[in-house]
């Protein structure tokens, strides 16, 4: 799986009382996976572009439909307000975004996060203890936003297997569950809680199980097991294959600067440019072309089929 889809944040930021709804949370997460990737990193003063094209891919929907869900989203996440608590133990108040610039003619914005936001997302390699990762592929599928909440909450037990107690009112606000939103507990399990395990179970790396916690006979708050599905072993190549062409249309074996000597052919350009729009940012500069072919090529090699994909290593 690609690294450019590794999302990191602090657990500040990953258990902050919010009430995100699945376009914002999405945009969040690309902000990271981009920011971090593409080595720009994150400021409070420097405008981070988020592609419509971008955006459809990595959620599998239409160019035109990831722009207007993302303006949608961006509208909406503007005006959000979060809190938590700072490590001298005291309440702190922020808004996500604190500037946003539409690019409609070419099909993008630019959104600046707060210093609350850029503080507590990492674009360097720190002390690992302190950041939670997971792959944006994990929770790409989800359709509840109550399921991305929980997996963020979640991923960062799976070493330890299980969690402490989740308080109940704190843990839905967590999931971004409103106070006078289902307030019967059987509601909050079928819309929230069981709608989200299930979803998890069924998309994600994790398997799952909550058991609830009783003070007499009312329910205080939940615990969670959380263990890592088995990873599926790699294919194994028939042995009917022709072993000459086994790997014409693969990339594996080779490393990052192969695929970027790749991408930088001019034979690949001109065979493949028509991916890119002209005035997308890989259409316009060629290191961002690179940068977008190596990505492709390491997630779905299978759609440059026009000539054995080495053969565009010698020239």
């Amino acid at each position: 799986m690609a690294k450019s889809n590794l999302v990191v944040k602090t657990h500040h930021l990953n258990t902050v009382l919010q009430n995100l709804k699945l376009a914002e949370i999405r945009i969040v997460q690309l902000a990271v996976v981009d920011a971090r990737e593409t080595g720009k990193g994150l400021t409070a003063e420097t405008p981070l572009r988020i592609d419509a094209l971008r955006y459809a891919e990595v959620f599998d929907t239409t160019r035109q439909n990831g722009y207007l869900m993302m303006k949608e989203a961006e509208d909406t996440l503007f005006n959000r307000r979060f809190s938590y608590i700072d490590d001298e133990g005291k309440l702190v108040k922020s808004r996500w975004l604190s500037q946003v610039r539409y690019l409609d003619d070419e099909g993008a914005i630019e959104v600046v996060f707060t210093p609350a936001v850029v503080q507590g997302i990492t674009r360097i390699d720190g002390a690992e203890e302190f950041f939670t990762k997971y792959l944006l592929e994990q929770t790409a599928t989800m359709t509840s936003n109550y399921s991305v909440r929980l997996y963020e909450l979640l991923v960062q037990w799976k070493q330890a297997k299980k969690t402490p107690m989740f308080e109940l009112q704190e843990f839905r606000g967590q999931l971004g569950v409103e106070d006078d939103e289902y307030k019967a507990m059987s509601n909050f399990k079928i819309r929230v809680l069981d709608l989200a395990v299930d979803e998890i179970n069924e998309k994600s790396d994790l398997n799952i199980n909550y058991t609830q916690k009783k003070k007499g006979r009312k329910i205080v708050g939940f615990t969670f097991t959380v263990h890592e599905k088995p990873k599926a072993k790699t294919d194994v190549v028939s042995e009917e294959r022709d072993a000459s062409t086994a790997d014409m249309f693969t990339v594996e074996g080779l490393n990052d600067n192969q695929l970027g000597r790749i991408a930088r052919n001019p034979s690949f350009v001109a065979d493949y440019n028509h991916l890119v729009s002209s005035t997308s940012p890989a259409g316009q500069d060629p290191k961002m072309w690179e940068f977008e072919m190596i990505n492709r090529l390491k997630k779905d090699a299978s759609q440059f089929k026009k000539r054995p994909i080495r053969e565009y290593l010698e020239y």
